[in-house]
């Protein structure tokens, strides 16, 4: 264990937290595509524009959120756009803008993956314990 004021302790949290993701990630991608033949990413779109109850987002914002290049991002879209999930629609006021909104079927497919996807992070995505607390139980079992 590497003490809380060692050079090290931010590099340990880092690396688990970054475990963490990658069980994560990997436990969403399975998942998702076992249940219901969406990518994690893919899911994250339409969670994303779906929790937020706006009619449509430009892909430039969406960018933002999704923590994927813009080329990747339009690459996503238009395999969600193919397969009738999402439409993208020109931006009347500024032509180089695209909008992104989902289908109904791509609502459809939200309602049958979020509770897959709540379930995973559920189980894999659990909160760190503070390290006040882990001392307390170390300190209660030697007693």
């Amino acid at each position: 264990m590497v003490a809380d004021d060692s050079p090290r302790a931010p590099v340990c949290e880092w690396r688990d937290m970054l475990a963490v993701h990658a069980r994560t990630w990997c436990a969403l991608e399975r998942e998702l595509e076992e249940r219901h033949g969406l990518g994690a990413s893919e899911f994250e779109v339409l969670d994303r524009l779906l929790e937020s109850h706006k009619p449509s987002w430009r892909v430039q914002e969406l960018a933002g959120e999704i923590h994927l290049s813009q080329s990747a991002l339009s690459r996503l879209i238009a395999r969600l756009e193919k397969d009738g999930l999402v439409s993208r629609g020109m931006c009347a006021e500024d032509r180089r803008g695209v909008f992104v909104c989902p289908t109904d079927a791509g609502r459809a497919k939200h309602a049958e993956a979020v509770s897959t996807h709540r379930a995973v992070l559920a189980e894999y995505f659990v909160p760190p314990v503070p390290r006040e607390d882990v001392a307390d139980v170390t300190a209660n079992a030697v007693a």
